[in-house]
């Protein structure tokens, strides 16, 4: 830090009013930098606002390859193959309450039968 003899001296009273005011608006400046690396909430919400945006560009660039290998897996798979999955597909839409229900009985009996064994 400068010490006060360590500055030119001004010649005047209207340099020194000039050297006032610049003074003043150093200081504002290392005022308002301080503070706003103090305000750990507003950095930890812009942080998680850029790790969010990241996540959702990966999730899209994570999806359009996923989509990309569907497609080339569907193309290069026999058709009996493809016509099996098709048809796995809509079985399990169809029923889609007792495929739910099943896995949440299977669910049930695992945890109780899980649960025995401690």
């Amino acid at each position: 830090m400068t010490q006060p003899h360590d500055e030119p001296t001004a010649a005047s009273p209207e340099e020194l009013r000039e050297q006032v005011e610049q003074t003043r608006a150093e200081l504002g400046e290392t005022v308002q930098a301080l503070t706003a690396k103090a305000d750990l909430k507003t950095r930890a919400q812009e942080k998680a606002t850029a790790v969010k945006e990241q996540a959702t560009v990966k999730a899209g660039e994570l999806k359009a390859k996923a989509a990309d290998l569907k497609h080339q897996a569907q193309d290069k798979a026999p058709e009996p193959v493809r016509q099996k999955t098709a048809q796995g597909a809509r079985v399990a839409r169809d029923n889609r309450t007792l495929l739910l229900a099943a896995t949440g009985a299977a669910t049930l009996v695992w945890l109780a039968c899980r649960r025995r064994k401690r």
